[in-house]
């Protein structure tokens, strides 16, 4: 294997209805997303929808 170096910047968001910006930051990087949850929490919350609806927003392809 070669040696390499791997970094990762992690930006994160923090304070009320700030998944209303995902959209936005998105689609700096990227059309499409994969998105990837546990046993439906995201859903029951209601988050899941608001992210959804972000996304599309920006027209993002999920």
């Amino acid at each position: 294997m070669q040696n390499f170096v791997f970094q990762c910047a992690t930006k994160i968001f923090f304070g009320r209805n700030t998944e209303h910006q995902i959209g936005n930051e998105v689609e700096n990087y990227s059309r499409k997303v994969l998105l990837h949850y546990g046993a439906g929490s995201i859903k029951r919350s209601g988050l899941y929808d608001k992210v959804i609806k972000s996304l599309q927003e920006a027209n993002i392809e999920i």
